[in-house]
Formats: structure tokens, sequence, C-alpha cells
């Protein structure tokens, strides 16, 4: 993941990141599901947040909406989430078996 360089994060980008790390191992959200349990924001709005600081956070627990985990980490995140035992279907997560509600 990459950073900006110096930027701190918004609280906007703080709860992005909060919610992200309280993700179980194993266990992955969406994009949309973490704006949707903040109640604020789009999963285009959690990606940017995610792009410019999920290296704070167990990123590769934020999928997109297929399951796909984001380019250019894809592998990477693959490789993350089978150590951490989490339900794949080539590269792809199992949502059904895998997505976290929040609670």
């Amino acid at each position: 993941m990459r950073a900006r360089a110096g930027a701190p994060p918004t609280p906007y980008a703080r709860q992005v990141l909060d919610v992200v790390d309280r993700i179980p191992r194993g266990k992955v959200m969406t994009y949309g599901d973490v704006a949707e349990l903040m109640g604020r924001g789009s999963p285009r709005t959690v990606g940017a947040v995610m792009s410019d600081h999920g290296h704070e956070v167990p990123w590769q627990r934020v999928v997109q909406a297929s399951g796909r985990p984001a380019e250019p980490y894809l592998q990477e995140a693959l490789r993350l989430l089978a150590a951490e035992g989490c339900p794949l279907h080539g590269e792809r997560v199992d949502l059904a078996a895998a997505r976290w509600d929040g609670r």
C-alpha cells in the first residue's frame, strides 16, 4: 500500500481505518460494506482512504464487491488472506463465508 508522504489521516479516513482494523482475521468487508457500516461515504471514498493510508491496518481484508482484492496488490492480498484462513475461490474471496458485518 502506498502512503502520501506526511499527510495525516483526516477524521473520515481515521474512521475508515478504525473499521478496517476491527475486521477479524479470516474475514473481509467490501469497500461498500465499510461505507455502509460508517453511515457515510462510498466505496470510492473508502478506496481512496485505503490507497493513501491502508498500510496502517490489515488492508487485505477490504475487497471489491466481487470478492476480488484490488490491484496492484492482488497476489499479496491473496497470500495474506490465505495465511489467515480466509476462504478463497481462485482470485476471489468467498464472500458468503468470509464477509464480516461489523458486529
